[in-house]
């Protein structure tokens, strides 16, 4: 037995290897999703879940208040706009009436120099304002006397300050030009303020707007008709300041 050949025992490799690998570190390796066509199990809703509340009619009573509320105050913003409006059309109409009122008197006391002026360019007759006004310049040189006569002698130097020579026909045409030059400045100065005289001679009687003097049978004229105007209309804006005195036509007699 002793002579047998000891053989030498090899070392085990292959705990040595299990070991070496239990020391390696393990390989990275992603997850690995599974997709499956199931719902997950967190998105399903539970079977035993109670019932989603109902709204409750108290909850929007709030807003429902609130709402009538903006609509009464809207309705009542638009009436008291409406309300302003009106009275700033009221009251510029009152300050028109309120001027015109206190005018009205003293272009009525104006009528009356109207009416003397109108007077007093109608009492001139047309014929007599057509002929012009004398110039001495104008008149022709008297003949020369022949030799045999003996000459005038010379009249008197007329002084340079003296005025040419009018007849009282030409201070009368001048007098006319001036009384006419203050009518027409009158009659501006009243339609400034809306003032505006009127002839109805030939419009239909309108007791609101003439006055009737007297009626005559007029042949040819319609009945009802003015046929002449005696005292000039004025009118103030849209209301009368004075009638017009007119004559009516009325029906002839057969």
């Amino acid at each position: 037995m002793s002579s047998a050949l000891a053989v030498p025992l090899r070392p085990c490799t292959t705990l040595l290897s299990y070991r070496s690998l239990a020391r390696c570190p393990r390989p990275f390796s992603l997850p690995c999703r599974h997709y499956s066509d199931k719902a997950p199990e967190g998105d399903q809703p539970a079977a035993d879940a109670p019932p989603a509340a109902e709204p409750s009619p108290d909850a929007d009573a709030p807003l429902l208040k609130a709402q009538a509320e903006a609509a009464d105050l809207l309705g009542r913003l638009r009436y008291l706009q409406a309300d302003f409006l009106n009275l700033q059309r009221n009251s510029a109409r009152e300050r028109e009436k309120t001027r015109d009122f206190a005018i009205t008197n003293f272009a009525a006391d104006l009528l009356e120099t109207a009416d003397v002026l109108s007077m007093a360019l109608k009492s001139v007759p047309q014929s007599f304002l057509a002929v012009p006004i004398s110039d001495p310049a104008d008149e022709p040189a008297p003949e020369s006397a022949p030799d045999s006569a003996p000459a005038p002698a010379p009249a008197p130097e007329s002084s340079p300050t003296s005025p040419p020579t009018k007849t009282a026909d030409d201070y009368l045409r001048e007098l006319y030009t001036g009384v006419e030059i203050t009518q027409r400045q009158l009659l501006q100065t009243l339609f400034k303020y809306h003032v505006k005289p009127f002839d109805p001679t030939g419009d239909v009687f309108d007791p609101n707007r003439h006055e009737a003097l007297y009626q005559a049978p007029i042949p040819g004229a319609t009945p009802g008709t003015v046929i002449d105007c005696q005292k000039t209309g004025y009118t103030i804006r849209d209301r009368v300041l004075r009638a017009a005195q007119v004559g009516v036509a009325q029906e002839t007699q057969s």
